[in-house]
């Protein structure tokens, strides 16, 4: 399960993160990255850095409400793995393909995993 802090719940920051984003395109999922600001809070505390946020849009195209939620815990398990590998303040959302459904759990880890260093290679996530 993805820790409540760090899940992406507005639907208007899922918007802008897929608008205005960087996006990297896997096989079986589509990566969009964008960084809110520095991760700084106007708080001194350095420990109130704004934390990363991931969501997920999982489309009925992927399948039945079960093998959608199939997908669902698949992929949240693998964000949480991933969370430590995110910026301050970067938001993930995570878009699962039709195929996502037939793929193994490791298979989606790996490309979610390629698509991040791609969104964090091509220059960074969109301020």
């Amino acid at each position: 399960m993805l820790p409540a802090q760090f899940r992406m719940r507005r639907s208007a920051d899922f918007g802008a993160t897929v608008k205005q984003g960087r996006r990297a395109v896997q096989p079986d999922v589509i990566v969009y990255s964008r960084v809110l600001d520095d991760g700084r809070t106007d708080t001194p505390d350095p420990s109130a850095a704004t934390p990363p946020r991931v969501g997920l849009i999982i489309a009925k195209s992927v399948g039945s409400a079960v093998e959608r939620h199939r997908v669902a815990r698949r992929l949240r398990h693998v964000a949480r793995d991933m969370l430590g590998d995110l910026r301050a303040g970067e938001q993930l959302v995570i878009r699962a393909r039709p195929g996502s459904s037939a793929a193994k759990s490791e298979s989606l880890r790996t490309q979610l995993r390629a698509g991040l260093r791609s969104v964090h290679r091509a220059g960074g996530a969109v301020r």
